[in-house]
């Protein structure tokens, strides 16, 4: 079988239709996995047993593959009354899985935060909370902003596990061209071109943010 060049302008329309559903997701599942990533790290510093907690909880979400927990949500949570749609479900999974990974990186950027300051900040009469938001986040940013770039390359490149679970995104819409045209090679080489663009842009603009940040540190 040859490669059809016209057969794959005529289903580039179709794959570029379910692309604004990836990036909702993966954007949603960024914003979610920041989210959670944070409240683990925060919570899992307020006592010796909560921090024995939250680290096995976080140990046993890097320690499951993604598709296990995706499968787990969408097929056992359902015995128990809780059924949610495929997106959602997709949101949730990949926002509990990233965000174990996160934790890690928010644990590293708060670490590199002198104590000193936070002691200072405290000292002059500024809340936990506003010590997090004003010294320590602001900080802690520019040290991790690589590093959650990557793990939000990561988040997208996740998309297609929903295909799973039949939501519509762009590997699900791939493979549903594929096996009513009997033609894999076209979507799918079109489909790993797609994301090669979406991932490049991506990095592209975590180095711009990187790039911005270290330089307000030299003003």
């Amino acid at each position: 079988m040859t490669f059809d060049i016209d057969f794959l302008q005529r289903i580039l329309a179709t794959i570029f239709k379910a692309m604004p559903l990836t990036l909702l997701l993966a954007f949603l599942s960024c914003i979610g996995a920041s989210l959670v990533g944070f409240a683990l790290e925060t919570l899992r510093r307020t006592g010796r047993w909560q921090g024995y907690l939250l680290r096995f909880v976080i140990d046993a979400l890097r320690s499951t593959p993604i598709l296990v927990q995706i499968y787990f949500l969408y097929f056992v949570l359902p015995y128990y009354g809780v059924v949610l749609p495929g997106p959602v479900i997709g949101v949730l999974a990949m926002s509990l899985y990233y965000a174990s990974y996160l934790a890690e990186v928010f644990k590293a950027g708060i670490d590199s935060v002198p104590r000193g300051q936070t002691e200072a900040a405290m000292a002059v009469g500024l809340s936990p909370l506003d010590v997090t938001l004003r010294v320590v986040a602001p900080q802690m940013l520019r040290n991790i902003a690589a590093p959650m770039g990557n793990y939000f390359v990561s988040i997208l490149k996740s998309t297609p596990y929903l295909a799973v679970i039949g939501v519509a995104e762009m590997m699900g819409t791939t493979l549903e061209i594929a096996s009513d045209t009997f033609r894999y090679a076209e979507p799918m080489i079109l489909l790993g071109i797609v994301f090669l663009v979406l991932c490049s842009i991506i990095a592209w603009l975590v180095r711009r943010l990187e790039a911005r940040l270290m330089a307000n540190t030299r003003r």
